[in-house]
Formats: C-alpha cells, sequence, structure tokens
C-alpha cells in the first residue's frame, strides 16, 4: 500500500502535474512527472517536501475490478520506486486500455522505461 503522505489527492495536484510536467508515454501507461517541490502550497511546513502519486484508471481499461486491480498493481510499483524519485515531485501515472489485460511484469517494465525516460532525459 502507498502511505498516505505519498499519495495525490487534490485536483489541482493532478492537473499540475499533468499540464506542467513531463510526459513519458508507454504502450500500457503514461507518466506525467512534475519534479518541482520548491514551492508546494499544501506543505506542512516539513523541510524536505513528500514526493506524491496519483494514478488515473479510466473504464476503458476494464470493468471495475479490473480497475481496481490495475490501481492496486500500480501503487505497488510506485511505492517501489519512490526513493529514486526527486523529492517534491508530482507523478501521476495513467493506465491505457491495454493495462488491464497486462501483468505485473508487463507493468512494471513500462512503468520502468517511462521512469527512467522521464529521470534521465532520454532522447525523444
Amino acid at each position: 500500500m502507498l502511505p498516505t503522505e505519498n499519495r495525490l489527492r487534490r485536483r489541482e495536484d493532478f492537473a499540475t502535474a499533468v499540464r506542467r510536467g513531463r510526459r513519458a508515454g508507454r504502450p500500457l501507461l503514461v507518466v506525467h512527472l512534475r519534479s518541482s517541490g520548491a514551492t508546494d502550497p499544501h506543505a506542512s511546513g516539513e523541510s524536505v517536501p513528500q514526493t506524491r502519486a496519483g494514478f488515473v484508471v479510466s473504464k476503458a481499461v476494464g470493468n471495475a475490478v479490473v480497475r481496481n486491480l490495475v490501481k492496486r498493481r500500480l501503487r505497488h510499483l510506485v511505492r517501489d520506486r519512490l526513493s529514486e524519485l526527486p523529492p517534491g515531485s508530482l507523478v501521476v501515472v495513467r493506465a491505457l486500455p491495454g493495462s488491464g489485460d497486462a501483468d505485473h511484469a508487463q507493468l512494471a517494465r513500462d512503468l520502468d522505461a517511462a521512469l527512467e525516460r522521464l529521470l534521465g532525459g532520454g532522447a525523444r
């Protein structure tokens, strides 16, 4: 489970990550990363801001059971990769329709490739 302090919950935070962040698309998902962290209006005065992640899984992915399965898998994968992300960054992972049929390893490969591209500054 992703800790509460690492979850994106506000609509404004999702919008900031999607509109102002960098994006990397893969066949199963799209990752948006906003790595500012300098000024967070919702921060609670901590010295090091927390990295926060949110997930978007639409009905195009599948029925409620499939969507929840995809969300659980993505939360687990992102939790293991939080330490690799810059402090204070906002991450939004949007699942594409094919992710409902993908297994855990395929989602992990696509997530790793997208994060590597965003963090490593890979060529387009």
